[in-house]
């Protein structure tokens, strides 16, 4: 007897691309993380940034630690999620979008930091949003088509 009701979808080339991309883009936001919370000053000094940057860094609440993680964290958890053919994949980029969010409200709605990180610096979250609403939408495609289970 026959199954016809489960049918296996086949692995699109593409997801092996978004995931491993996925992986590679928030390896970097948690190695970034990591660094600024054990290494703090250090880690920022070899970026270059200046003493008020420093200061910006230390002088933020904890919960803004807690939304960076939540979001570069998330993100890692929802690529390698991808990987694996979970459709827990969307929810985790939802997560780690609700994170970006939370540093962005406090980052530009709360502190300056455009004044202090330059005028320059709202360029990367915009591509940081952008790679987070990608993602997002890649793992609801993939669902929608049952790439994910």
């Amino acid at each position: 007897m026959t199954d016809t009701g489960s049918m296996t979808v086949k692995t699109p080339w593409h997801l092996w691309v978004v995931g491993i991309v996925g992986v590679l883009w928030n390896a970097y936001g948690c190695f970034d993380w990591t660094m600024t919370n054990t290494q703090g000053e250090e880690y920022l000094r070899g970026y270059g940034m200046t003493e008020a940057q420093i200061a910006y860094f230390h002088a933020m609440p904890a919960w803004t630690h807690a939304t960076w993680a939540l979001g570069v964290w998330g993100g890692m958890l929802g690529a390698i999620l991808l990987l694996v053919r979970k459709k827990w994949a969307l929810h985790a980029f939802i997560l780690s979008f609700a994170g970006f969010l939370g540093g962005l409200v406090y980052s530009y709605g709360m502190s300056n930091a455009s004044e202090v990180m330059g005028e320059g610096s709202w360029i990367m979250q915009v591509v940081i949003g952008a790679g987070c609403v990608f993602f997002i939408w890649y793992a609801w495609f993939a669902t929608r088509r049952g790439v994910l289970r």
